[in-house]
């Protein structure tokens, strides 16, 4: 497969059928997008780079694991990519299952070119702003980590919106401990403000 990297989204090809991987690329690259190819779920798992936008277009029945099961996997590893299904063997209840499961779209081999191009440039657009809302999460998380639980235990407690005294009295401890933890979260996540960053941990969703 093409290892070259490349900053704009591209697409990750999964499928078993060597003919429909190449017939792909050549479309994609005829209008500019970057596509990487892979014969089954396992190369795929073993090879892409996570933190890099991408469309990912996957086959329903391959050997090893299947398409369910690698969209799965990727949906427990937290991977943002939009995923669209392709499959010669689609019905109905099988393409619920790929959209209720987070898929973008569901596509019958053979393929309608035109229709694949605009489904792909369509989430290559989402792709972009998945994978720019996840960096910000993860650096959100990343200044989390250096806090204490009793550290987390105030931040909680600053974002549910209550002022040093009520936080000393939830805890058991005196206002001064409490301003002193305060500003040791601030120190250490190096944010501009409490407010400020009680809206970054409540706006990303991120578990204290």
């Amino acid at each position: 497969m093409n290892t070259e990297s490349s900053t704009s989204p591209l697409v990750h090809i999964v499928d078993d059928d060597d003919d429909l991987r190449q017939s792909l690329v050549f479309l994609f690259e005829s209008v500019g997008i970057e596509a990487l190819t892979y014969p089954d779920a396992r190369a795929f798992l073993d090879e892409f780079d996570p933190e890099e936008p991408a469309v990912v277009i996957v086959d329903v029945r391959m050997p090893g694991l299947s398409g369910f099961q690698l969209q799965e996997q990727l949906v427990e590893r937290g991977y943002p990519a939009p995923v669209v299904f392709c499959s010669a063997h689609g019905d109905i209840p099988m393409s619920v299952r790929a959209l209720q499961a987070g898929a973008v779209d569901f596509l019958e081999k053979p393929y309608e070119p035109q229709r694949m191009l605009e489904v792909v440039q369509e989430h290559l657009v989402e792709a972009e702003r998945r994978f720019g809302e996840q960096a910000q999460r993860n650096a959100v998380a990343r200044r989390l980590e250096s806090l204490t639980p009793r550290e987390r235990e105030v931040l909680r407690l600053v974002i549910d919106g209550l002022p040093s005294q009520q936080i000393a009295r939830r805890l058991g401890t005196s206002v001064k401990t409490v301003d002193v933890h305060r500003a040791r979260i601030k120190a250490k996540t190096e944010a501009d403000t409490l407010s400020a960053l009680a809206r970054d941990v409540l706006q990303h969703q991120i578990d204290l």
